[in-house]
């Protein structure tokens, strides 16, 4: 069976909610405006909307796997405001030399490797070359390109303005926020 299903893979820190560092409560989380009508644009044009993040706070001990459900629960709630859901949240807790085993470890699913986007397209059965990747860093995009996405966008919030001279070779377009980058996967889409 083909592959028929798309997906915009969206970066958490930076791109979906606002950079606060190693977020480590569930009252900091804010999304940036217009996020979660962005992503029910995306829902209703029935692409699976997957949130691959790292989190190496856990590996650095500054919240646990619990603190982490907490703040991906308090994002869907959010999102739900404005009728909009992830179909997937994905994340990897490790760092390659911070931290102690289990979470001290090289990984296949710390962007820039595109494990959490393999992870998505047997789960969710995507086709990656319909796909996108939405992020605020080199690593968010490299991610893509390695899980072989069609298209990237890096976003102007977060790290990408000072993200945007050194990853050119790998995006599609630059665009000021999630907003504009769902209406430019949208754009495309309907070509």
């Amino acid at each position: 069976m083909n592959a028929t299903r798309s997906a915009v893979f969206l970066d958490r820190d930076g791109t979906l909610i606002d950079e606060l560092g190693y977020l480590n409560d569930a009252s900091g989380v804010r999304l940036f405006p217009g996020a979660a009508r962005a992503v029910a644009r995306l829902n209703e044009a029935g692409f699976a909307v997957v949130l691959a993040t790292n989190q190496s706070g856990i590996a650095r001990g500054l919240l646990d796997e619990s603190d982490l459900e907490r703040i991906h629960a308090r994002i869907g709630d959010l999102l739900a405001t404005e009728g909009a859901h992830l179909d997937l949240v994905l994340y990897c807790p490790h760092h390659p030399r911070i931290g102690r085993p289990p979470f001290r470890k090289v990984c296949e699913c710390r962007k820039p490797s595109p494990g959490m986007f393999l992870e998505a397209r047997e789960k969710l059965d995507l086709d990656m070359a319909s796909s996108w990747a939405i992020g605020d860093s080199r690593r968010d995009l490299e991610a893509g390109r390695w899980s072989r996405v069609g298209g990237a966008l890096l976003v102007g919030t977060g790290k990408g303005q000072t993200q945007r001279e050194h990853t050119a070779d790998l995006y599609d377009a630059f665009v000021p926020d999630l907003p504009a980058a769902v209406e430019h996967v949208l754009a495309h889409h309907a070509r």
